[in-house]
């Protein structure tokens, strides 16, 4: 299969250093192979430090972070996944000429000063708005962590039923910005429209919310979320009777862990995406529907899984890379015996060489703390502890979510619950962002304009209306 050459979805732009800030500043523009578009948003800050976002729209990557220095006219772009780099100098206040580096290949690359590609998020709220909207700061009990986030609530009546949303995986703004798009703004502009409040937070590492990363998990961003639980009930706009909690992707398996911590204070759980299945089993499933999505067999994405699976299964909360290497090779070696030379021609699992470093990468993947945690953990107890309103929403065209099992996954956790109310949801063709797609990967979710489907927003408020706000 065709490789990605440049960008991939959730790769990240590592140190840098560039010359003239004061000519560096703003937007710059290159082509890639004559085709592929490349722009970088350069900011400058005292003491000639840049930060920045990076765009590959031609491979659907927006909005990626950057930070760097301007020293001299040297200019060090390096990216981590995949291992490539942009070396080149500022020729004068329009021009910088270099070359880009990725394995053995070595290519010119010119970027020039000013981009005419904008992105078109019609969705995204823009003020002034119809209600209130106040950006506020808080801490958490023991001062640890220093939050900002968005208040949004109506400006008549109240006090008003309550929503927290929570992002998914990675680090996210209050806005859950991806590619672009706002999805968390979107939500939340449609909520308050309808007579809700709504408090979206940045996450630790984004924004205005400071705290430590290191060794973070799922379990630490619950208790983020109940030093929000914490904040609202400072506030006289948020009724305390009906508070509830919104959560994507990995913010659903946070909302209901939350919410069977603290089941006096939360009334509702909208899962958006959220896991109904264990991690390992949940990230099995993606890789399988994400091979499949790519033009693989059936076989051959049947093979991957099994052998992702394998490897996952061996994760312990004590596992480090080393260890956990060892176990992959050992279970690859038997693994590749029963496999066909085109399956693994398919899945570049055939050289030896290529194999290792693929397997390295997979392994370092896996022994980070929130990987770790996020492979062993298990929403179903979480779920059966449950006594609050629940609804469950799945697009049917989601290859990182998949609905054909997690949804079952769902129903049957639920069954076993004490929710007395609850709903459990396919949307047809919607991905993983709830975006109507056309080939449904991740590649594409920075080019389709649409931010949050409209009936994605009125299923959430409709549900809300009949079991919440009555």
């Amino acid at each position: 299969m065709k490789k990605l050459l440049i960008v991939c979805l959730f790769c990240s732009l590592g140190a840098m250093v560039f010359g003239q800030d004061k000519s560096v500043s703003g937007d710059w523009e290159g082509r890639f192979a004559g085709k592929l578009r490349l722009i970088f948003h350069f900011t400058s800050n005292s003491g000639g430090k840049l930060t920045g976002k990076f765009d590959s729209p031609d491979q659907g990557a927006m909005g990626l972070a950057f930070t760097g220095t301007a020293t001299g006219d040297s200019i060090i772009v390096a990216l981590e996944m995949p291992k490539a780099s942009f070396r080149g100098q500022l020729i004068n206040d329009s021009t910088i000429l270099g070359s880009w580096y990725q394995g053995a290949a070595t290519m010119p690359l010119a970027l020039k000063k000013g981009s005419s590609y904008k992105v078109n998020r019609p969705q995204t709220p823009v003020p002034p708005f119809s209600y209130n909207s106040e950006d506020i700061e808080y801490d958490n009990a023991d001062g640890s962590v220093h939050f900002g986030a968005t208040f949004t609530y109506p400006r008549s009546g109240g006090p008003f039923a309550t929503a927290i949303l929570i992002t998914g995986s990675g680090i996210q703004d209050r806005d859950e910005t991806i590619l672009g798009h706002k999805p968390f703004a979107v939500i939340a502009d449609h909520l308050t429209k309808n007579g809700y409040a709504v408090l979206r937070i940045d996450d630790r590492g984004a924004g205005k919310t400071r705290g430590s990363l290191v060794k973070a998990t799922s379990a630490d961003f619950a208790k983020d979320v109940e030093a929000a639980l914490a904040y609202l009930k400072t506030r006289k706009e948020t009724d305390k009777s009906k508070t509830g909690l919104i959560g994507h992707s990995e913010g659903g398996l946070i909302a209901v862990m939350v919410a069977a911590a603290n089941p006096e204070a939360i009334q509702f759980v909208i899962t958006l995406a959220g896991p109904g299945e264990k991690g390992s089993k949940l990230m099995s499933d993606q890789n399988e529907a994400v091979w499949l999505k790519h033009g693989a067999t059936v076989v051959a994405a049947a093979a991957y899984r099994d052998l992702f699976s394998h490897i996952a299964s061996a994760v312990t909360p004590e596992s480090d890379s080393a260890s956990l290497y060892l176990k992959a090779w050992a279970y690859y070696g038997e693994w590749k015996k029963k496999q066909d030379p085109n399956t693994l021609l398919l899945l570049s699992l055939y050289d030896e060489q290529q194999s290792a470093q693929l397997l390295q990468r997979l392994v370092q993947a896996m022994t980070t703390e929130w990987m770790k945690y996020f492979l062993l953990s298990d929403p179903v107890p979480y779920i059966k502890q449950l006594r609050c309103k629940f609804l469950a929403l799945n697009g049917s065209e989601d290859i990182q979510v998949v609905p054909r099992t997690n949804l079952p996954a769902m129903q049957a956790a639920i069954a076993e619950s004490g929710i007395k109310v609850s709903e459990v949801k396919e949307l047809k063709g919607l991905n993983h962002l709830f975006q109507h797609c056309t080939t449904c990967t991740p590649q594409e979710y920075g080019q389709l304009e649409e931010s949050f489907a409209p009936e994605a927003l009125d299923t959430m408020t409709n549900w809300l209306n009949t079991y919440i706000k009555k």
